[in-house]
């Protein structure tokens, strides 16, 4: 098993300097899920500061469904669950930051909302980067990547771990979101123009999913709570909600090179 690194609680507000100015959606792919038809984003973020920091949340598909999607599909089962329809090298991390002219080496922060296949893909890349996730998430003994599966070992790198709510920056607050996965992160920003943004990550993958009861996640009660609470701070914030694959969101979302500000 590959070292772990070392693994650090977070600072409250002490990890970026600067505030949010520019919230690029990155372009992941697209996937279609078996039982209902659904054809989802795959989506990432990169957050820039006024600091001139760059701040990346997840990290799409592992590289091999970009070359090889068929095999890659076999060898992790993920054909049971549904196909992935479109992901190509232009859809892996270093090409979507490369539409913004930030190259790997240049991002300070990696931010993993979970450890699920679709956003775990650039675990090990990024080495200069301490990653953040949330303390629950990092204490498996493996990443939970998809159903049974457990290919990934925690790479040697740094995380610094979450176990509340936490400002990381001026403008720029993780949240935790349990219930589909045990240690689900949201991020809260504030920019200068957009105001505030939710970014809910699989904590709400699509707004019926919470009148619908999450029934197919592992916790529904604490998913359904947890929703529930982002959806309150987002009325009570004001906020512009992007959620984590909603079908009819994704489509007319802006992209990169395109960005929120």
């Amino acid at each position: 098993m590959a070292e772990v690194g070392t693994v650090e609680p977070i600072a409250q507000g002490g990890l970026l300097k600067g505030r949010p100015v520019r919230l690029y959606v990155l372009d992941f792919g697209l996937f279609r899920v078996h039982s209902n038809g659904r054809k989802i984003g795959i989506c990432g973020y990169l957050i820039q500061t006024d600091a001139g920091e760059n701040v990346l949340i997840d990290s799409g598909f592992p590289a091999k469904y970009a070359t090889e999607p068929a095999q890659a599909s076999e060898e992790d089962r993920l054909y049971e669950f549904g196909e992935v329809l479109d992901c190509q090298p232009h859809h892996l991390p270093a090409a979507q930051l490369a539409l913004v002219e930030v190259q790997p080496k240049d991002i300070d922060l990696f931010v993993l909302t979970h450890t699920h296949i679709d956003h775990i893909g650039g675990i090990a890349d990024f080495p200069q980067a301490p990653m953040v996730i949330s303390k629950r998430e990092r204490d498996l003994p493996q990443p939970l990547y998809w159903g049974n599966q457990r290919p990934l070992d925690w790479p040697d790198r740094r995380y610094l771990t979450l176990t509340k709510d936490t400002e990381i920056g001026p403008g720029f607050e993780l949240l935790m979101a349990p219930g589909h996965a045990p240690g689900q992160i949201a991020a809260l920003l504030s920019l200068p123009e957009s105001g505030d943004v939710l970014l809910t990550s699989d904590a709400i993958s699509r707004p019926a999913e919470v009148d619908e009861g999450f029934d197919t996640a592992p916790d529904p009660q604490l998913a359904t709570q947890s929703a529930r609470r982002l959806l309150d701070l987002a009325t009570a914030r004001d906020a512009m909600v992007i959620y984590g694959h909603c079908p009819t969101q994704w489509p007319g979302l802006k992209k990169a090179p395109d960005y929120f500000a």
